[in-house]
């Protein structure tokens, strides 16, 4: 009986013994694969937030401060040597984009009265316009930045007083002080925040549609 207890023993041990260690090799082995899920989904779930968010930040750029027809803005601005985002700049300030009619018969994206586009038809050498172009965008932008060009050469270069000019007309710049202007010497409250848009919309147009605008 004595070899009999000393011989069962260890072999009742690895009886017990071998479906335990499967065990523990099952358990690690799901804890390694469960890990491996979370951080499989993890990764997954991480990309698609990302890309979500990408859209989501498009699109609140599209809404805030939208951007169209830049080939048209970045050929007509190389054309008459002005900022391409001063031009958007001014698209954004005047029409949001669209094409539209003020109260006071300006038309189009950058708001052009047909007294000044037959005067850029003159200075231009044009004999073809007629006032229903200024809904074309390529017509208004280039005629808009014909305008912008001009009034920078009347006021040596001082967007201030240009932009003043561009909402107010030539007389009132003048007035409140010409090529000298500065944004506090702008007589008109709406023409001085006017101002003061575009060229905070310029600084945000270079910022974010750098390519776009070709730089």
């Amino acid at each position: 009986m004595a070899v009999t207890r000393t011989t069962s023993r260890p072999a009742s041990r690895r009886t017990r013994s071998r479906p335990h260690r499967r065990a523990s090799s099952t358990r690690i082995w799901a804890r390694r694969s469960f890990f491996a899920a979370v951080v499989i989904g993890a990764g997954v779930l991480g990309g698609a937030v990302l890309g979500l968010t990408g859209k989501v930040d498009n699109v609140i750029q599209e809404l805030t401060l939208p951007l169209r027809h830049e080939d048209i803005i970045r050929q007509e601005a190389a054309q008459h040597g002005v900022q391409p985002e001063l031009v958007a700049a001014v698209i954004y300030a005047e029409s949001r984009f669209r094409d539209q009619t003020s109260s006071a018969g300006a038309r189009g994206l950058m708001q052009i009265t047909p007294a000044t586009a037959l005067h850029i038809e003159k200075q231009s050498g044009g004999t073809t316009f007629k006032i229903d172009d200024l809904s074309s965008p390529d017509v208004n932008i280039a005629y808009g930045t014909f305008r912008l060009r001009e009034l920078l050469d009347i006021y040596e270069g001082n967007e201030d007083a240009a932009l003043a000019a561009y909402n107010a007309g030539e007389a009132n710049e003048n007035r409140w002080g010409g090529a000298g202007l500065s944004l506090d010497d702008i007589g008109f409250p709406e023409t001085q925040a006017y101002v003061a848009e575009v060229l905070e919309k310029r600084d945000e147009y270079r910022k974010k549609y750098a390519k776009e605008l070709g730089y």
